[in-house]
């Protein structure tokens, strides 16, 4: 609970205003006494005081500096008009609404800007490091370098970026990528500094230092974005500034037609004090970044960040995408996608390719390996291993010579590989593995990079969100190209293969003269395309420090349907922005006829455009509450994204955590 040192200055002194306002209320109620008028004049003088005093000295000093009119000067001085015309009280009102809604804008935005001190609320501040004589050491994170041994127990949090050497344990990583499910990882997989190792004890290395990590990535990230303004950001600020300068003058004006017009001195600085805060133009100023600020954050608790309010703002205006394949639009890892068996049965099969791809560092090997494990399959032990270049590998086991490759390698090892089930398997844009013991073929497996579960229903839903275009380009063989895009739904003629990075570069260019164009990649070689593109999108949490750089939208996650969602709450909040303009410049024009020609009360100028204010406001708001969730929209919310403060328990499993860290 906060107590009264926790609170921040500008709520205080809205407090005071508010408490002055309830003292000066006791002159409208039909009391009589001396006490009941030095309260109400206390009362004034309070909230003159909290209320009129900061406002008039930010005028003053922004006056003083950057030589600009801004709306605190508008306000105090028709709130001292007032006060001259024998109005104080109506004065008072402007005042204390004002003070109100400058905190909540303040506590509203200040909201969305918490996203660097919850990044930096998920840092360790120690870290267990093995040291070369095998004892642990605790250290403060900061001071972990490359190559250093980090020992990580259950309930821990990662404290650099790292590559696990040796254990096996599942960790939450919606810090990082909004996955609202934990992540198993062995060793050779990579750890991402501040996630969460939930039930085993691993070692990892680490691989780099905390000022190049993923987190120290995503502070940049996030830092850019907040002080990189969206065009239309930066036209609600000049128009602001300019518009200031015109109601003040206009207000002058006034005052002198009014009296011309023979209204007297003080009704016509009354009517003036009026119009001065009926076109004030705050709600104009503040509607911009209130929905801007609100959809940065939303986007980052879904591990999508956003480069500045630009690159969201012209997401929503994307006409065509363009796709890399490998690890954007697939997993870029080979996986076994068929097995077919010609003698004896599959599990069998498994075990003896498994036992000759035991050594192997060839990328069908690892997909061997990983598949053999999933069917919990025994390799056999082979001897006598050896690799024949460009054809395949040989070894022997107890019962004869075992080799495993392509056709070249089982012609010269005598085999047949005419049998109809292993023809059909070639016909496949895919890697067929031929197996064989001696000169009998036993069979086959293909392996391919796979796409991604969530790429297919990513498309669907960018073509439903109304992109008019998607195209998918890559350096691999067209036949492998034409069976993913296949996969996802793609034409053919939006598939294009055997593409070099400069291809890349000109066919963006050639999808501009559709309109806006966006570029998803992962790759060093998808750096140039990313930087030509109105928006490029870089993949992965992990992916390319170049790409990262180049790219104006990080995803952190692997999961194609954010970039969906992220299209989405761009399109919501370009209409947000829309809205919030048209409420506030009706509003304002409302108010102004009625100051000008109706004799608008001072009162009721107040209330409305502080109302207006508040109500813009809280409509940008209403974006924090459109998260980017991905494939798990519809399942729990993220548990943690950037949010400072928020409970680890809150799946069973983290519960568990909790219990075991305490």
């Amino acid at each position: 609970m906060k107590t009264l040192f926790d609170i921040d200055h500008s709520t205080i002194l809205t407090m005071l205003s508010c408490i002055g306002m309830v003292l000066a209320a006791l002159a409208l109620w039909p009391l009589e006494g001396d006490a009941v008028g030095l309260a109400s004049f206390v009362g004034l003088f309070l909230v003159y005081l909290a209320g009129g005093l900061p406002a008039g000295w930010r005028a003053a000093v922004t006056l003083w500096q950057e030589r600009i009119l801004d709306i605190d000067l508008l306000m105090v001085v028709a709130a001292i008009a007032a006060a001259v015309v024998g109005a104080p009280f109506e004065g008072a009102v402007l005042l204390t609404l004002f003070s109100i809604s400058t905190t909540l804008e303040e506590r509203a935005l200040g909201r969305a800007r918490r996203a660097i001190e919850a990044l930096m609320g998920l840092r360790p501040e120690t870290a267990l490091r093995k040291e070369p004589d095998g004892t642990v050491a605790e250290i403060p994170a900061a001071d972990l370098k490359v190559d250093d041994v980090v020992i990580l127990r259950p309930g821990a949090r990662v404290p650099a970026d790292a590559m696990i050497v040796s254990g096996h344990s599942s960790l939450d990583e919606a810090n990082i990528t909004g996955e609202s499910m934990p992540v198993n990882k062995e060793p050779g997989a990579p750890v991402f500094e501040a996630t969460v190792n939930i039930d085993g004890v691993l070692e990892a290395k680490v691989t780099k230092t905390i000022a190049e990590s993923t987190v120290a990535r995503m502070i940049a990230l996030v830092t850019e974005a907040q002080a990189a303004k969206a065009p239309s950001e930066r036209f609600s600020a000049w128009f602001g500034q300019r518009y200031t300068v015109a109601v003040m003058a206009g207000a002058v004006l006034a005052f002198a037609a009014f009296c011309w017009l023979g209204r007297g001195w003080e009704e016509a600085l009354y009517r003036s004090a009026t119009l001065l805060v009926a076109a004030s133009p705050c709600a104009i100023v503040i509607s911009v970044p209130a929905a801007m600020l609100s959809a940065l954050s939303a986007a980052a608790r879904g591990g999508v960040l956003f480069k500045g309010g630009a690159a969201l703002e012209t997401l929503a205006d994307i006409n065509a995408f363009a796709f890399d394949k490998t690890g954007t639009l697939t997993t870029g890892k080979a996986s076994v996608t068929q097995i077919v068996v010609l003698d004896g049965d599959e599990r069998g099969f498994l075990s003896l390719l498994a036992g000759l791809e035991a050594q192997s560092e060839h990328h069908s090997a690892a997909a061997i390996r990983h598949e053999a494990a999933r069917h919990g399959v025994v390799p056999v032990e082979a001897s006598n291993v050896t690799t024949r270049p460009s054809a395949g590998i040989v070894g022997s086991d107890g019962d004869g010579e075992l080799w495993a490759g392509n056709p070249r390698l089982a012609a010269q090892m005598g085999a047949s590989i005419d049998h109809p089930a292993l023809l059909a398997l070639a016909a496949d844009a895919q890697t067929v593995i031929y197996v064989g013991r001696n000169s009998r073929a036993l069979g086959a497996v293909t392996v391919a990079d796979t796409t991604r579960p969530t790429s297919r229903p990513a498309l669907a839903a960018l073509r439903k969100g109304g992109v008019e275009k998607i195209v998918m380009m890559t350096g691999d063989r067209l036949p492998v190209a034409l069976r993913i895009g296949e996969e996802l739904g793609l034409k053919r003629e939006d598939i294009h293969a055997d593409m070099l990075p400069e291809d890349k570069v000109a066919m963006v260019s050639e999808l501009a003269g559709m309109g806006r164009v966006a570029f998803v990649g992962d790759g060093v070689n998808d750096a140039a395309a990313l930087a030509r593109a109105d928006v490029g999108i870089a993949m992965g949490a992990a992916g390319s420090d170049v790409a990262l750089q180049a790219a104006d939208v990080a995803l952190l996650s692997e999961d194609m349907s954010r970039l969906a969602d992220a299209h989405r709450l761009a399109r919501r909040t370009a209409t947000i922005i829309r809205q919030n303009l048209t409420f506030a410049m009706s509003a304002m024009a409302a108010l102004v006829i009625g100051g000008l020609f109706f004799e608008l009360p001072l009162p009721l100028a107040v209330i409305g455009h502080e109302g207006g204010t508040v109500l813009v406001v809280l409509n940008g708001l209403r974006l924090l509450r459109d998260p980017v969730r991905g494939k798990e929209r519809a399942a729990a919310p993220p548990t943690s994204g950037l949010v400072v403060g928020q409970p680890v328990p809150r799946h069973p499993y983290r519960r568990k955590v909790a219990r075991r860290a305490a």
